[in-house]
């Protein structure tokens, strides 16, 4: 949910204990600037911004079929106001209790057991998230070299595994075993810029390829049935998989998104060590220790991405068990038990409603998710690709041929 509440670990750099007023600015004041991380503020905001956006931005077109349009831009505005809403409780929870990280407020409000979940929820979301970039890396950068002259689908560049192997060892890795996450500041920036810029290209492609592709009869239709999955799954899709092979816009937007992943994995690691360093290092890592960790975690991620080519029901049951619990559930569970007021009193009662929300949420999400498993078709060329439906005047579709797009809602 491109909001990702694991980002606390991103702010507890720079970010110390305020005053509960909502008006007052969320910066720590100068006597408490030397306690914390060396983050500047534009690197932690970098950091930041790429942690919840990301390239997950464009991803929102499959939450949008999931949902139904309509319904969908409803649901994208009422879980950035939860999100929203949620670090602010975190952030209220702490001063209540005097702490300054995730983690430890809700050690203070339920004890070990609290803990615990939370620090396993907490590496479950970034970990699956680097195993999904992983795959989808793969995925899109074999049809980026696929178009370089002298590479055939029998080349070594051409297969995802290699790929995968070949992207983890030179980029991700290195980026991954810094230390200090301020360094990944400069990193961030340019995966925003690259961003954007996939985000000019799909705007191209929406008016230029659109027109070329049959109209779906359900496309505006208000919600759909699987609206509640698609709020666990809010903020990741593939959807250059919906584009030609040969189209060269769209190979451009392979390789930037390409590189935005793996710009954005660091940040996905970084999380995942610092769980697993908070519960059994006690927040300190030495050199040699740092570098094991990281390399085991990278090794197992990247097994797992070889292993399998989809991990689109994993994806949404990663949505439903972590990330509704961790932005819906928990901030509020932690403020309702720390705080004195009543359970009518405005943050409280909306902490009860977002509570209550979030339990119906996971608890539908996860039946949803394993009576309708959402289908994986990767690598397929979509029927308006093929040559024969190249003419976008005389277009005769078989009902057979038609692989629907993952997002209909962008595309009509």
């Amino acid at each position: 949910m491109n909001e990702k509440m694991d980002t606390n670990q991103l702010l507890q750099d720079t970010l110390q204990p305020v005053e509960t007023d909502d008006g007052k600015a969320l910066i720590p004041s100068k006597k408490c600037q030397g306690e914390g991380g060396t983050s500047s503020f534009s690197s932690a905001s970098f950091n930041f911004i790429n942690s919840i956006i990301g390239s997950g931005i464009i991803g929102l077109p499959y939450s949008m079929k999931q949902a139904g349009f309509p319904l969908g831009i409803l649901l994208l505005f009422g879980v950035a106001f939860i999100t929203d809403y949620s670090i602010i409780l975190l952030i209220k929870g702490g001063n209540i209790s005097g702490t300054w990280t995730y983690q430890s407020l809700v050690n203070r409000a339920f004890g070990l057991t609290g803990y615990v979940i939370l620090s396993v929820l907490q590496f479950l979301y970034p970990f699956i998230a680097m195993i999904s970039y992983n795959i989808v890396a793969g995925d899109t950068l074999t049809k980026v070299f696929l178009r370089i002259p002298g590479v055939g689908p029998d080349s070594l560049l051409a297969e995802r595994h290699f790929v995968i192997l070949l992207t983890s060892i030179l980029f991700t890795l290195p980026l991954s075993l810094y230390r200090d996450i301020s360094k990944l500041g400069k990193v961030s920036l340019l995966s925003l810029v690259l961003t954007l810029g996939i985000l000019v290209i799909v705007i191209i492609r929406t008016a230029t390829l659109g027109p070329q592709i049959p109209a779906t009869d359900d496309a505006w239709t208000f919600a759909q049935p699987n609206a509640i999955q698609a709020i666990g799954v809010m903020s990741f899709g593939d959807i250059f998989e919906n584009y030609c092979k040969n189209d060269n816009l769209a190979t451009a937007g392979r390789f930037c998104y390409g590189i935005s992943i793996f710009l954005t994995f660091p940040i996905e690691c970084f999380v995942t060590r610092e769980v697993i360093s908070n519960m059994f290092f006690n927040g300190t890592l030495t050199t040699l220790a740092h570098v094991l960790l990281t390399v085991a975690i990278m090794a197992v991620s990247t097994v797992i991405s070889l292993a399998f080519d989809c991990l689109g029901v994993v994806l949404e049951l990663n949505g439903v068990l972590s990330a509704t619990p961790l932005v819906f559930i928990i901030p509020t569970a932690c403020y309702l038990k720390l705080s004195d007021e009543r359970w009518y009193h405005g943050d409280s009662l909306i902490s009860c409603l977002i509570l209550i929300a979030g339990v119906f949420v996971m608890i539908a999400g996860l039946v949803m998710t394993i009576l309708y498993p959402q289908e994986c078709s990767h690598g397929k060329e979509m029927f308006y690709c093929l040559s024969s439906n190249s003419s976008a005047t005389n277009i005769t579709i078989s009902s057979n041929l038609i692989e629907t797009p993952n997002w209909n809602a962008t595309i009509v």
